[in-house]
């Protein structure tokens, strides 16, 4: 084995490969990297580095997807690889339970409740009846649309501070 390929280096390479996906912004949520939001799944650099990542939709038809499958290709190249592949994963399916606790909380500071814990698989999606609001940490709060900005969360209202907010909702 020549000390271009050993197992050494591609580890060294593909550590490196995965620190520059990971600072991939994701374009509707732009305080949370994908690793932070958990759709960073795997990156691999082979002997000729190339690498080829994989990436998990929060649901089927992000529109988000392409953005980001540009970016992590921009990053990558940015950081020094010629050639990178990049791969959507349906399995197995993102669920918000694979968002990193700095994520919750970096949604938190940027105004979003973050989700609670996702639904057991095939199981109900219970109904929130109440979020802590992120501006003041009230659980004084109602729901006022199921849908908000995006499709991924809702829109609620304080009723202690006043103030509307969004909240990533548990999938």
């Amino acid at each position: 084995m020549s000390t271009t390929t050993s197992p050494d280096r591609l580890s060294a390479e593909r550590a490196r490969a995965w620190r520059a996906a990971a600072t991939v912004l994701d374009p509707e949520l732009p305080v949370l990297s994908i690793a932070d939001l958990g759709i960073l799944r795997d990156v691999t650099v082979d002997d000729r580095d190339r690498v080829h990542v994989q990436i998990t939709p929060t649901y089927s038809g992000c529109p988000a997807m392409e953005t980001i499958r540009t970016d992590l290709v921009d990053a990558l190249t940015t950081a020094g690889f010629c050639h990178v592949d990049v791969e959507f994963v349906l399995s197995p399916a993102w669920t918000t339970d694979d968002m990193s606790e700095e994520g919750r909380a970096r949604l938190a500071a940027y105004g979003i409740a973050p989700p609670g814990p996702a639904p057991a698989a095939g199981g109900v999606v219970p109904l929130t009846l109440a979020v802590r609001c992120p501006q003041c940490d009230s659980l004084d709060t109602e729901e006022s649309s199921r849908f908000g900005s995006t499709s991924c969360k809702s829109l609620w209202v304080c009723r202690s501070c006043r103030e509307p907010f969004d909240h990533f909702k548990a999938i």
